[in-house]
């Protein structure tokens, strides 16, 4: 997490401040992992972008056209990061186990979007499962529950 995110995140805390701009951040942090997800394997298949929509719409936005305003702030956040390790440091450190672990799950969601999970799908979001301090029986968990989502 940056200094400037780290002082957001106490004035918000600490004094009321700025903390609709603390939950903003951190809802652009997840979708840009989101995107990372979507992309990694060179194809944003229809299928993954509508699951993508679907998400961040369920989760993170007020609706259809805050989803997509989001995305594309989103997608530009990503493709200035390109790197997984950038875009978890934007999280809050505070993050309860229970949102990691929900994105983790929709980070799975939107690999098996279109079916198929590729190589490299799998392996950004078993990182992205150590990176946010999981181990492998609940990466391997929020897999199977992310899956559920998925076409057969």
């Amino acid at each position: 997490m940056s200094l400037i995110a780290r002082l957001r995140a106490y004035a918000a805390e600490a004094l009321g401040v700025g903390q609709s701009e603390v939950g903003d951040d951190t809802h652009l942090a997840a979708t840009a992992l989101l995107v990372h997800v979507a992309r990694v394997d060179g194809i944003l298949d229809p299928s993954e972008s509508e699951r993508l929509s679907r998400l961040v719409e369920g989760h993170y936005a007020d609706g259809p056209d805050a989803a997509r305003a989001l995305i594309e702030r989103a997608t530009a956040v990503d493709a200035e990061n390109r790197d997984v390790v950038s875009l978890v440091e934007m999280l809050p450190h505070e993050a309860d186990r229970s949102e990691r672990q929900e994105l983790l799950t929709m980070a799975w969601s939107v690999a098996a979007a279109d079916g198929h999970v590729d190589e490299f799908e799998e392996a950004l979001v078993e990182r992205l499962g150590r990176l946010l301090g999981f181990d492998d029986a609940a990466v391997a968990a929020a897999r199977r529950s992310g899956q559920q989502d998925s076409p057969a």
